[in-house]
């Protein structure tokens, strides 16, 4: 499909839905144009491609916006999408255990039979990093009981797409594209997913996928997967993945906030800001950005940034090899201040009934 590549979407006409998302003049919503240039020269730092939406609408744009970029793990809140539908369609809890799909889940290696931790992971521990696995995708060993820790993991999330992939015994690929991908304008080439890098590419017949990276999309088909989020599940008027879902995906579960943290030089305190394989501001780690603020986060610092509160989604993807530049020591999410808060502040003010503005959400 042929889109739009300026800089800066000014004076345009809305356009159709299957062309690209409605177009809008960002001063025509009161928008400030400074701080999304801003955004986008941070942005560009790594190289890639950017689109900012606000009420729905195409704003702000960088880069190719045709070109489908790896976003590595932002795969994994793509892919935790069809465990919303498992959710929707009865199929299954978050409270299940992996085994119910699986009896030899967790193996190889053959160790992880030993004690009872591998049948005490449920769909919930791997979806909040909390099962315990090592981090690669392959087939790692348990470090420690099912929700007693946090531990970011290819291998957990890549356990639960098989665990969907052996439930609906389909490509979990064709299931989204027929499901969500689809019905929300997301074509075929604007995304694609590949065949597993760690395990057999197939799963007893079916391709098989992986979370923990793999999707490789353009942002347009970002910026809509956020739009199905930041709207709660609902496109025009279906309502594609459950509410209640989508707030347990993007907010902090009580039962991982405060857990310890393996690796905390890498990750600080992400249990405290963690979903379903969502990241999240719930605890104010970005003062300046609403507590709503929810995003999707791959290596090379590929994002779906939505912020319910100010109607806004911002996708933006990065260049191989290239990442923002990190300051030793330093918390993980300060690197995301230079691109979030010029967003944040390129939004008219809010105002409460005391006239003031409103600089972040209520918390969930």
């Amino acid at each position: 499909m042929a889109r739009w590549s300026s800089f800066m979407v000014v004076g345009l006409a809305a356009a159709s839905w299957a062309a690209g998302l409605p177009q809008a003049d960002p001063r025509d919503l009161g928008l400030d144009v400074q701080k999304l240039v801003a955004a986008r020269d941070y942005a560009l730092q790594g190289g890639g491609s950017g689109k900012v939406v606000v009420q729905g609408k195409d704003v702000f744009r960088w880069g190719d916006q045709d070109q489908r970029y790896d976003v590595k793990s932002a795969s994994k809140s793509i892919g935790v999408t069809a465990l919303g539908l498992a959710v929707s369609d009865g199929r299954a809890a978050l409270s299940d255990r992996a085994v119910q799909f699986d009896p030899a889940f967790g193996t190889p290696p053959e160790t992880n039979r030993d004690g009872p931790w591998r049948e005490r992971i449920t769909l919930f521990h791997l979806a909040t990093q909390t099962a315990g696995f090592e981090k690669p995708g392959g087939y790692t060993k348990l470090l420690f009981a099912p929700g007693t820790q946090w531990n970011y993991s290819d291998g957990g999330p890549n356990w639960l797409a098989d665990c969907l992939t052996r439930l609906y015994k389909q490509d979990l690929q064709e299931l989204l594209f027929e499901r969500v991908f689809s019905p929300i304008g997301i074509e075929r080439s604007d995304l694609q997913w590949r065949p597993n890098a760690y395990r057999p590419r197939e799963l007893e017949g079916v391709p098989r996928r992986e979370f923990g990276a793999g999707v490789h999309a353009n942002v347009e088909a970002l910026a809509r997967i956020g739009l199905l989020y930041l709207r709660k599940g609902r496109w025009d008027e279906r309502q594609i993945l459950p509410a209640s879902f989508v707030e347990q995906a993007t907010g902090t579960p009580d039962a991982i906030r405060g857990l310890p943290v393996m690796h905390p030089d890498q990750y600080a305190n992400a249990s405290d800001h963690y979903g379903l394989l969502w990241w999240n501001n719930s605890d104010a780690t970005l003062p300046e950005v609403p507590r709503d603020a929810f995003w999707a986060w791959g290596l090379y610092d590929s994002l779906i940034l939505v912020v319910p509160s100010l109607d806004v989604v911002a996708a933006r993807t990065g260049q191989r090899g290239v990442s923002w530049k990190r300051r030793p020591q330093a918390h993980p999410y300060e690197v995301l201040r230079g691109f979030f808060v010029p967003l944040v502040e390129a939004v008219p003010a809010v105002k409460t009934r005391a006239g003031d503005r409103r600089t972040s959400a209520p918390s969930r």
